[in-house]
């Protein structure tokens, strides 16, 4: 490997690691935010990632860290498109494929979030749950569109449940090198870990059921993603502490991914 290439390498590892941290941060002001609501704080603002991207916007400097969000973004979007294409040459068979895959949707993810971020940054605004429900929408009206946006939901959910099993079985260790790392932060970072996974697990499922009941119901205000999940949450009996459960998952989550950015394996 050239000392060029070897360069871009390094440069690339280390904005996405600013990217991971960016993506914890984001996950904390989701919390924050869900926490307002479940106490009934004022916030103009919803629990959901535009709404978190938002909510860094209005801060001092608060465009400056939304770019600085976008490269990091860009970056991880980068990494995971590598690993789709190139990555994960040690497994054989159904599990490459599998695990290159995930990349590849981690990869559009994370591109997209990354446009969010600029989008917001320069004032234009992003994906709003109306936005959304008119694309739900449209999909309905295609052939076959209901299919279509059930299979979606059911993608949505079965990603809910592999962050479940992430989390219960604690499979995201083999991700991290943590041999740098004392007894008790090791500990403390699994433990962020293992609630965040199953948190974050729990609510995508129910965001990916809402999205297959929407098409089946052809109610597409049902679709509208995480904001409406902390609503259908808000509104059970004992919903306030429900979404607190939530909010502590969803900010566990975001401390664990910046704790881990620095001995994430890339």
């Amino acid at each position: 490997m050239s000392n060029e290439t070897g360069a871009n390498s390094a440069t690339l590892e280390f904005l996405a690691r600013v990217g991971l941290i960016a993506y914890g941060v984001v996950h904390i002001v989701i919390g924050i935010l869900a926490l307002q609501i479940a106490w009934g704080a004022s916030t103009t603002e919803k629990a959901d990632l535009n709404g978190a991207l938002r909510t860094l916007a209005d801060q001092p400097l608060g465009g400056v860290l939304l770019w600085i969000a976008a490269v990091g973004l860009a970056a991880l979007a980068l990494w995971q498109a590598s690993e789709a294409i190139f990555g994960h040459e040690r497994r054989e068979g159904f599990e490459r494929v599998r695990l290159r895959v995930t990349s590849g949707v981690k990869a559009l993810f994370y591109a997209a979030f990354g446009a969010s971020a600029i989008a917001i940054s320069l004032g234009n605004g992003s994906l709003g749950s109306q936005s959304k429900e008119q694309a739900i929408s449209g999909v309905l009206a295609w052939p076959g569109g209901t299919v279509i946006v059930v299979v979606a939901g059911l993608i949505v959910m079965g990603i809910g449940v592999a962050g479940v099993i992430q989390g219960v079985t604690m499979s995201f260790r083999q991700q991290l090198d943590t041999s740098s790392m004392s007894a008790g932060a090791r500990v403390a970072l699994e433990r962020l870990g293992q609630t965040g996974y199953l948190v974050k697990g729990l609510v995508l499922f129910l965001v990916g059921g809402m999205v297959g009941n929407a098409a089946m119901t052809f109610d597409r205000k049902q679709a509208s993603g995480l904001n409406d999940a902390v609503s259908a949450i808000l509104a059970q009996p004992f919903g306030r502490f429900l979404l607190t459960a939530l909010a502590l998952g969803f900010a566990a989550f975001g401390l664990f991914t910046i704790g881990s950015a620095r001995c994430r394996r890339m």
